[in-house]
């Protein structure tokens, strides 16, 4: 190989080296736990026993359990309030809730407390905390429910 060929094989792996350094930076920053700033909101995924942590001596907060109303009746968290993700007047129920206070949000497992801590950040709600594995996980680590 000739020295102009090797000119033109560095151009390209210093290319591929920034490509490849921009998708590690994207990539960094959607690291589970923060979902990422969009305006002023923000996502974050809190295990269990954290959010428990934080809860049990707070009284009045937002804790949004976001299942169907059969399932919040079979057991939820203390001091929840049963606003179903799913059904159609959810963002209009939401809107009673205060935009800059933290909001705790949690499901069965994980996916419907994650569809709404993002139209909760869409909405304008600056602090989200979605209890990771629901109240699945909250089982698992042995702590209160209610039914």
């Amino acid at each position: 190989m000739g020295w102009g060929n090797y000119h033109i094989t560095m151009k390209y792996l210093n290319k591929l080296l920034v490509i490849g350094l921009m998708l590690v930076i994207v990539a960094c920053n959607n690291v589970q736990g923060t979902e990422g700033v969009s305006g002023n909101g923000i996502i974050e995924v809190v295990a269990p026993r954290a959010m428990y942590d934080v809860l049990k001596d707070q009284t009045g907060a937002q804790l949004i359990d976001v299942r169907t109303d059969k399932e919040f009746g079979a057991s939820h968290l203390k001091n929840a309030q049963n606003i179903c993700v799913t059904d159609d007047d959810f963002k209009q129920k939401v809107t009673a809730l205060d935009k800059n206070k933290p909001v705790y949000v949690y499901c069965k497992k994980g996916g419907r407390s994650a569809r709404a801590a993002k139209v909760l950040k869409e909405m304008g709600f600056t602090k989200i905390y979605d209890l990771q594995g629901g109240i699945t996980a909250w089982d698992k680590n042995n702590l209160e429910t209610q039914k």
